[in-house]
């Protein structure tokens, strides 16, 4: 068995070994350049900024040879040349233009890069902020924090070499052009290396795409193992699984090691053959271009030249090739990114759809029937009804259903069937920020973020005072153990609120439920974790919250459950019983069989 499964989420399927099902990621369309170019338009003119500092860059370049031919005239006293020290001034000034020109370059390049991959990585992260569950559910967060980071840190790097690439072809041709009118014999023999690279290259690039989307494959499973395993610690370590997971997670290593070298031999393999081209041509121009100076048809700066203009052209060649390493990793990474963004957002408004805004803030299911996969019901034909500012518990056997009603009255999903009306409005036919206002839900186990223990409770209230979230701790039996921290409110906590007791965690999220003033309140399993010393405290606590409000309250301790108003009994997603506590117990059922099996003893000891 692996240690390493697919992290599903409620009725949400497992797999291995981070894998993921690409299904339901949008297909790759023939426009992806043109809309990964989109990201570039907002900002014209800083690109035009860098291309023009590139194509200055690539003119002192081509400048520098030609300067050093005129210093060789000068030298050999060759009639017509420049004086020496008018030659020395000349590449002095080419040599200080040719630098700023250089850092003029890397500098616009690099900033108009970290612009678009800003702007890129905010619509990744706007867009998963609103992609129905069902997506997160399926997906497993090792492959998405790849491709927040590892896909946009790839096209990152594209984007800061991809203009200099351009010069680079822009220096190609004109060193060319420069060679032919230099000398077009010479410039001719030199050039015959490069069908040979061409057909090198034709070899080459098959295998190396294949070979370059595996190792993107690979880091993307490693990166999954490590974040589930990071993530689950607790249970690892509690189940001892170190070793099994190590031996598992090493097999992944192993297989990302292996893609990597052979990406990387892959892609190294072009730079000696790059190399040994250019010895070819180098021996070609000292051979030939020696034998024309002897019988006096080429002059000596113009070989001298020639030789460094050589150079430089095998230079961008060699970068170009190297380039094509980031432009596959960029391809590669340009359509995973898209992937992300295209996912569809199964879960959004309607077209006019309006505020729920309304004094009956009642619920009721109509008929409903849901399930997180096709074929696997949840909730069958399920109806009934909770007034407004009452209290009904939703009690029965895991996988009954319970979490799923209130995941519906909060539209995480959407049902299959039926209806799910608040205040009298279908939750299809209302605003989903409206819902959010209205609707607060407290869960087992409380997400503290990093932050200050203020800014956890103003988290859904940023209009909330600093007298207003005061009061809601107060309220809600919190502000005693928040006052004996360090610095009170201002603590800041550590990852997801480690450093408080659960208890105390939990006390903070009824406390930001109250300030934010739901009209509906939705507690699921809100009590499961707290131990009997802080129940009363507790309990306390959600008689305040639950006040004047529309609750639903889930729960496997009856002890949460003996005072509402209603309890549904579920099982395997229908309703089995329903009525108060004494109706139930006098029904002798299910409930009933539960509440002895809990409280007999208890009661018979008070």
């Amino acid at each position: 068995m692996s240690g390493f499964a697919l992290g599903g989420g409620p009725g949400g399927g497992g797999g291995q070994g981070g894998e993921v099902d690409e299904e339901i990621y949008a297909p790759f369309d023939a426009s992806v350049l043109d809309r990964i170019t989109g990201f570039v338009k907002p900002y014209k003119l800083s690109f035009f900024a860098a291309f023009g500092a590139v194509l200055t860059f690539v003119a002192a370049q081509l400048a520098i040879p030609y300067v050093i031919r005129a210093a060789v005239n000068a030298a050999v006293h060759k009639p017509g040349a420049l004086p020496i020290d008018t030659v020395g001034i000349i590449f002095l000034g080419v040599i200080l233009f040719n630098a700023v020109a250089s850092y003029s370059q890397e500098v616009l390049s690099a900033r108009l890069a970290q612009r678009v991959i800003f702007d890129m990585r905010r619509e990744m992260f706007t867009h998963l902020q609103d992609v129905a569950l069902t997506f997160l559910d399926k997906t497993h967060v090792g492959r998405i924090m790849s491709r927040l980071q590892g896909d946009v840190n790839a096209l990152q790097e594209f984007f800061e070499t991809s203009i200099q690439a351009v010069g680079d072809l822009v220096l190609l041709v004109g060193i060319i052009f420069v060679l032919l009118a230099m000398e077009w014999r010479l410039a001719l023999v030199t050039l015959t290396v490069l069908p040979v690279m061409i057909f090198i290259r034709a070899l080459w690039l098959p295998a190396a795409k294949i070979k370059f989307r595996r190792a993107r494959d690979a880091s993307s499973i490693v990166n999954g193992a490590l974040a589930e395993n990071i993530g689950g610690v607790r249970v690892v370590q509690g189940s001892r699984r170190e070793r099994v997971n190590l031996a598992d997670f090493a097999v992944k290593a192993n297989e990302n090691f292996a893609a990597q070298v052979d990406v990387s031999w892959t892609s190294q393999i072009m730079v000696p053959t790059v190399d040994i081209l250019t010895g070819l041509a180098m021996a070609a121009v000292v051979l030939l271009g020696g034998h024309f100076v002897l019988h006096r048809a080429m002059d000596l700066g113009v070989m001298v030249a020639f030789i460094f203009y050589v150079q430089r052209f095998f230079d961008p060649i060699r970068t170009l090739s190297q380039q094509y390493t980031m432009l596959q990793r960029a391809t590669a990474a340009s359509h995973r990114i898209l992937e992300v963004i295209d996912v569809p957002l199964q879960i959004e408004d309607a077209p006019g759809a309006e505020p729920l805004e309304t004094k009956d803030f009642s619920i009721e299911f109509r008929n409903v029937t849901f399930g997180y996969k096709p074929g696997q019901i949840v909730l069958n034909n399920l109806s009934f009804t909770v007034p407004a500012r009452k209290t009904t518990a939703l009690v029965g056997p895991t996988g009954s259903g319970k979490t799923s009603i209130s995941a519906l009255i909060h539209r995480f999903y959407d049902a299959d069937a039926g209806e799910v009306l608040v205040g009298g409005k279908n939750v299809r036919d209302v605003t989903l920020a409206s819902l959010g206002r209205n609707i607060a839900i407290v869960l087992q186990e409380p997400f503290l973020f990093t932050g200050t223990v203020l800014e956890n409770i103003r988290y859904s209230s940023d209009w909330a005072s600093r007298e207003d979230i005061i009061a809601a701790a107060k309220a809600t039996q919190a502000h005693e153990f928040i006052s004996r921290l360090p610095l009170g409110y201002d603590t800041m906590l550590e990852q997801r609120g480690q450093n408080l007791a659960i208890g105390q965690r939990q006390l903070l999220s009824f406390a930001r439920a109250l300030v934010a003033d739901p009209q509906i309140l939705i507690l699921d399993e809100a009590t499961a974790s707290i131990d009997s010393f802080v129940e009363a405290q507790i309990q306390q606590a959600l008689r305040v919250l639950q006040a004047g409000r529309t609750s639903i309250v889930i729960a496997h301790r009856l002890a949460t459950v003996r005072d509402a108003d209603d309890i549904i009994v579920l099982r395997q997603g229908e309703i089995l019983e329903q009525g108060n506590h004494e109706h139930l117990l006098a029904h002798n059922g299910l409930y009933a069989s539960l509440y002895k099996r809990n409280f007999s003893s208890f009661d018979e000891a008070a």
